[in-house]
């Protein structure tokens, strides 16, 4: 180790003017074992810093290269891991905590007993060395024995010295002047020890010869000594003299930072009392006004306003600790409480007031709009009541009750007038759909108010007097429970469409208009609801009163103040509901095609009121409404249904188109043009599949229970009239309907044609009917004309048998019995007719197959040709 530490002097310190004090072989701790030195270092030049310096061997060669270096001041903290073991981790916390391990635990107690010593001499830093030995560290010493402990140490730590550059010059020039200094080292001695006599002798000569001059120094120390004495007695007198100075400063000190001292607490007080005067000081105008103020005025309610604002901001001051302990702040408090109540009652009593005048000016606008389908105009009423907004807002946050006691008054009073003028609407409402008393009278109305006085069993049994008006005899077979839809022409459906449509048209800005004007005069948000309350919740009225939870001041069934204002229209325009319900039963009376424009324009209504607001007091009403709307719709769909079941046909007369398919009709084509875009298409479309079932289950039940009507005729003119009526429609959910209906009328085209064409060549159609017969039987055709029954001589008789001249009026005979069967409504003839003729000739082609077949060389031919089919049957179409 000696060897290596000579070797890193010489290297690596020298050359930077450092002198190694001490060194320890390490690596780092937990990783490869990759060994280096750790170096303590002093510099040669004043001041001295001392470092630690890390020096590792060179990857390359033998040497060595300084590698990082740290000064000890950065040093805080020496970890030796444990004072008792023997251990040779220890950590050196610099800039980050650096863990070593050594080569033996003697070099690291070397080492930092080293790090101790070289702290105390040059630095006394504050150095923490923990879990170190007491042994390897020196207790600290008093200064005038430190000087012996630093000169120790140094002897200790100094043990090597290199030669400076001069001490070495110096040397080698008195080693030149000897020259057996290298040779005889004892000579050389010898005479370097006789030399240092020489110069000490020389020395004390010196010294000897100098006494003259110490005398003198002597002396004039002996007189430094007294004026020293001399100044010293000087000094005492001043001392003595500034005692009693400096009693009197420390008075002078004492008083002064009395008066600092008051000086603070009067600074402190006067900010205090400005707190107080400039938060809780009420201005005479302001007082003036609250207590007298102008409510009817806008000058007077800007100045009332202004008030109340200063009056809640003075008693909602934060006050300071201590302030409410002062009597003069108690009676400020107590005299802004006494305003505060004055006011909020002035403030009720007139808003009360108002409410009242308003109930009064509002019922004599009423007549003039008796007559008119308008809702009278509440904005004037509003736009003065939003005045007091601001004071709404204060008396809330500074009186709940009186605000709560407004509120219901509002309720109670606008609820009243509300209710008379909506019932006035609803009532001319109803005159207009019903027209003139006379005929009001017939729906169950009376007087010019048009009361529905008719109880709902009265109402029920209003039937048609006569659904067949329109069509023909037959048709009044049908019994009708309701009243038709063809008993009333389109334009008093329009009519009461248009009346219907105004209804809402006039109910609904007037909801929001007032449902506005709550939210803005009695400060209530319309934020969306999280409390949870479904939006057909209503509120229990006691004695014409909302409970409790309607408004509170603290939370309870309510949540948010959207549900306030919900239930509170709820509570004024509690009549809107049940007047719709009524004007929607009336309107079903009249008649109960009506429910389809009532549905159409309340989903209208309802899909609109949503999109604003879904929660809202008129979204509510009218969707509960639209069900009501809904569910006599679903009643007309099945009356009609009913009706088709329970039909009836005469046994006398042709059935023709039956009545229910003509309702179709005219049902289809209405609600077509009525649900054009509207939102509710779906459910038209259930209703026509329930219909066009219905239409089809009923029109083959006719056709089986016809007795006059052949059945395939019942069945090939009602599915011809459904198919053509759902072609011109285009009822797109009814395609695979009409396929049906085409088809059906095709097969019954076609059965009936051929049924009826089996009469005029009666004797003919038997006799080929044997024939085909015989070749079924497994006879051949060409030996059928052997058979007794069917020789060629029982061919020729029955074809004797009709002539031409027969076969044109058998073929007139059936013309007319067509044209008995047929109806002229859906004017079929001529295409049953055609029909036939061409059946007619397939069948002739067919007969004459045959006997080419089964009589071949016979020369057998009819006594007509295709020709003279084709002209017998233009021939009787012109004639008829």
């Amino acid at each position: 180790m000696t060897a290596i530490k000579h070797a890193l002097q010489r290297d690596i310190f020298t050359p930077n003017d450092e002198r190694l004090l001490s060194i320890v072989n390490v690596c780092k701790a937990g990783k490869k074992k990759r060994n280096c030195f750790l170096c303590a270092t002093v510099t040669t030049e004043r001041p001295v810093q001392v470092n630690v310096v890390k020096v590792k061997k060179s990857d390359k060669g033998d040497f060595y290269k300084r590698q990082t270096a740290w000064t000890l001041r950065d040093l805080a903290v020496v970890d030796a891991k444990d004072a008792v073991k023997e251990n040779p981790e220890f950590d050196l916390h610099f800039d980050k905590v650096y863990k070593w391990v050594a080569s033996s635990a003697v070099e690291k107690n070397t080492f930092i007993s080293c790090i101790w010593k070289l702290n105390q001499r040059y630095l006394r830093k504050k150095i923490d060395f923990i879990n170190v030995s007491s042994q390897l560290l020196e207790e600290s010493v008093p200064s005038g024995e430190n000087q012996s402990v630093a000169g120790g140490d140094e002897e200790v730590v100094d043990e090597y010295q290199e030669l400076n550059a001069r001490e070495e010059q110096d040397i080698e020039i008195m080693m030149e002047g000897c020259e057996y200094a290298i040779s005889n080292a004892e000579a050389f001695a010898e005479k370097l020890s006789r030399e240092l006599q020489v110069l000490d002798g020389a020395n004390i000569q010196s010294i000897m010869a100098s006494e003259k001059q110490v005398n003198i120094l002597m002396k004039l120390l002996d007189e430094a000594l007294k004026e020293v004495d001399q100044i010293e007695i000087k000094l005492s007198s001043y001392e003595e003299m500034l005692q009693s100075v400096k009693e009197q400063m420390d008075q002078i000190s004492e008083s002064n930072h009395l008066i600092h001292l008051s000086n603070t607490n009067n600074v402190k007080l006067l900010s205090e009392i400005e707190f107080l005067v400039n938060h809780m000081d009420l201005a005479k105008g302001h007082i003036k006004a609250l207590q007298e103020g102008d409510l009817t005025s806008s000058r007077g309610i800007e100045a009332c306003t202004n008030a109340a604002d200063a009056l809640l901001q003075c008693m909602n001051v934060a006050l300071r600790p201590g302030h409410d302990m002062l009597h003069a702040v108690k009676q400020q408090q107590q005299r802004f409480s006494d305003l505060r109540e004055q006011f909020a009652r002035r403030l009720a009593s007139h808003l009360n007031s108002v409410f009242v005048q308003q109930g009064h000016d509002q019922s004599s606008t009423l007549a003039q709009h008796s007559v008119e389908l308008t809702l009278p105009n509440h904005h004037p009423f509003h736009r003065d009541l939003l005045r007091y907004a601001k004071l709404m807002e204060w008396l809330k946050n500074t009186d709940y009750g009186k605000y709560e006691g407004l509120t219901k008054n509002y309720m109670d009073y606008l609820s009243r007038l509300y209710e008379r003028e909506i019932k006035d609407f609803f009532e001319v409402a109803k005159i207009k759909m019903t027209g003139t008393t006379k005929e009001g009278k017939k729906f169950g109305l009376h007087g010019s108010s048009g009361k529905l006085t008719g109880s709902t069993s009265s109402l029920n049994k209003l039937s048609v007097q006569s659904s067949g008006n329109r069509r023909s005899q037959s048709s009044s077979l049908l019994d009708m429970g309701n009243m038709s839809a063809s008993d009333l022409d389109v334009a008093d459906r329009t009519k009461f469409d248009k009346i219907f449509e105004q209804v809402l048209s006039e109910l609904e800005p007037l909801c929001l208009a007032e449902q506005d004007f709550i939210s803005k005069f009695f400060k209530l948000q319309q934020h969306q609801s999280t409390s949870g309350t479904t939006t057909n919740e209503t509120e229990e009225m006691d004695g014409g009163n909302l409970s409790r939870s309607y408004i509170s001041g603290v939370p309870q069934t309510v949540s948010s103040e959207k549900d306030m204002i919900r239930q509170m229209m709820t509570k004024i325009f509690r009549c809107i509901e049940p007047e719709l319900n009524n004007l929607i039963a009336l309107g079903d009376k009249i008649d109960s095609f009506n429910s389809l424009y009532m549905l159409v324009k309340m989903s209208h209504h309802v899909w609109t009121a949503q999109n604003v607001d879904p929660a809202s007091f008129l979204s509510t009403t009218l969707g509960n409404v639209l069900v009501t709307v809904k569910r006599n719709f679903d009643k007309c769909i099945s009356n009609q249904i009913k009706q088709m079941d329970e039909v009836k046909i005469s046994k006398k007369s042709k059935v023709g188109i039956l009545p229910f398919v003509a309702e179709f009709e005219e049902f289809a084509a209405l609600a077509e043009s009525i649900f054009k875009n509207a939102e509710r298409r779906g459910d038209l479309d259930k209703a026509y599949t329930k219909l066009i079932r219905a239409v089809f289950i009923s029109v083959e039940k006719v056709a089986n229970e016809s007795q006059k009507t052949p059945r395939d005729v019942v069945m090939m003119e009602n599915f011809h009239h459904i198919f053509a009526t759902l072609s011109r429609l285009k009822i797109s959910c009814l395609e695979a309907e009409k396929k049906e209906a085409k088809l059906k009328y095709t097969e019954h085209l076609q059965s009936y044609v051929v049924y009826s064409l089996g009469q005029p060549l009666e004797k003919l159609n038997h006799f080929f009917e044997g024939v085909e017969a015989r070749v079924a039987q497994g006879i051949r055709e060409e030996e059928v004309s052997y058979q007794l029954a069917f020789n060629k001589q029982e061919l020729r008789k029955v074809i004797k048998e009709y002539p031409g001249k027969e076969v044109k009026k058998g073929l007139d005979n059936l013309y007319k019995k067509v044209d008995k069967h047929l109806c002229e409504e859906e004017n079929l003839l001529q295409v049953v007719w055609h029909s036939m003729q061409d059946e007619f000739i397939r069948q002739y082609k067919h007969f004459e197959g045959l006997i080419a077949r089964c009589y071949p060389g016979s020369g057998i031919t009819m006594e007509f040709t295709i020709q003279d089919i084709l002209d017998y049957c233009s021939s009787i179409a012109q004639s008829h």
